[in-house]
């Protein structure tokens, strides 16, 4: 059993929770995001389940094994949110989770609160503590980074849905050997959200985007040098467009619409892949639906992309693929500064079983 004991988190302080705070707790479990990734939170929220919690549901989280803080300001006392840990499991490992109130965003509250209990887990002998969050809620995945917590990959259909199936979570832990250094994203936000230079605009896609994707994708023409060269099924675009603030976040991708900047109007998309943090690589593929071509568009696309990745991130070289007969594709890549570098036979799968040539280009920093 976890001691019952008030917990510093610096401006912050982990303290049991009382019934002076259910009038706030009702007031904070009805803001959206709450709602969407915690699904266990009645709709609509009242005082009535607030007083349900705090009277009933928390006391039986220590009773259980685990332990149920409120996050309350340090100076005030005022409740801004809740912290908790799981009984341990089979393996001895334990699990955190939190909510904040909406006024309570934007000052290192969340980070701070989950730092000091996992810390204080630790302190009672826990070795390994676990964070969970769903792949859409990058917030909450900041949350556990700043925390010191390593992503350690994607849990498929772990988190209910509110109204019925599963959603996959990114899972953090920490190691009470570990340096708990705040993980800082290998990927820095675009300023701003987005790269223009007037004429294209990119921005990383969202779920708005999928059926332009999907549509996009579906173009004889993409499909003729797409790898594998087959249009992806609507579910695998769906997962595309929620995973991609994650896989940002993670360093692993970035996945961007390429906008029309003065109509707004979807043209195509850009991608860096297979991204060797350790080398300072990345690979740069694209694509430009048919109606838009012809007008530089993925050209300015590609300047843009590559410009950023070589001044705000640590990478130093990028590489593209292109079929070798792909020559509008290759005028894209000399106008953006890539030079030839090699043919590489049978590298790719082609379509009925066959192999095809890739000719690579590259451009560095």
């Amino acid at each position: 059993m976890f001691p019952r004991e008030p917990i510093p988190a610096g401006d912050v302080v982990l303290r049991e929770l009382l019934k002076t705070d259910a009038e706030a707790i009702a007031r904070g479990c009805q803001d959206p995001d709450i709602i969407r990734y915690i699904p266990t939170v009645p709709v609509p929220y009242g005082l009535d389940d607030a007083l349900t919690y705090v009277g009933e549901l928390a006391p039986a989280d220590w009773n259980r094994g685990g332990a149920s803080f409120a996050i309350a300001d340090a100076a005030t006392g005022d409740w801004l949110g809740n912290i908790g840990i799981k009984p341990l499991g089979v393996r001895g490992a334990g699990e955190i989770g939190y909510l904040l109130a909406p006024w309570a965003r934007g000052r290192g509250v969340a980070a701070a609160a989950a730092r000091a209990l996992t810390e204080w887990a630790f302190a009672q002998g826990v070795h390994r503590v676990e964070l969970v969050a769903n792949v859409e809620n990058v917030a909450s995945q900041r949350v556990a980074m700043a925390a010191g917590f390593r992503r350690e990959g994607v849990q498929r259909g772990a988190d209910p849905r509110r109204g019925g199936g599963h959603d996959d979570v990114a899972g953090f832990a920490r190691l009470a050997t570990d340096s708990g250094e705040p993980q800082r994203p290998y990927l820095p936000g675009l300023p701003g959200g987005s790269l223009s230079d007037g004429v294209v605009r990119l921005a990383p896609l969202t779920l708005d985007d999928a059926g332009a994707y999907q549509e996009l994708m579906s173009e004889p023409e993409v499909l003729r040098y797409g790898v594998p060269p087959e249009a992806p099924l609507m579910e695998d675009t769906l997962s595309r467009c929620r995973y991609t603030a994650m896989w940002w976040l993670s360093g692993e991708r970035a996945e961007l619409g390429v906008r029309d900047a003065v109509t707004g109007e979807f043209a195509g998309h850009i991608q860096l892949t297979n991204i060797a943090q350790p080398l300072g690589q990345a690979m740069v593929g694209y694509s430009l639906a048919r109606r838009f071509r012809g007008r530089g568009l993925m050209t300015r696309a590609v300047v843009l992309l590559a410009d950023w990745a070589f001044t705000s991130t640590p990478l130093f070289r990028l590489v593209a693929g292109t079929a070798p007969e792909n020559v509008p594709s290759h005028r894209v890549l000399e106008r953006a500064g890539f030079t030839r570098e090699a043919l590489i036979r049978s590298l790719l799968p082609g379509p009925g079983g066959t192999r095809l040539d890739d000719l690579q280009w590259a451009r560095t920093r």
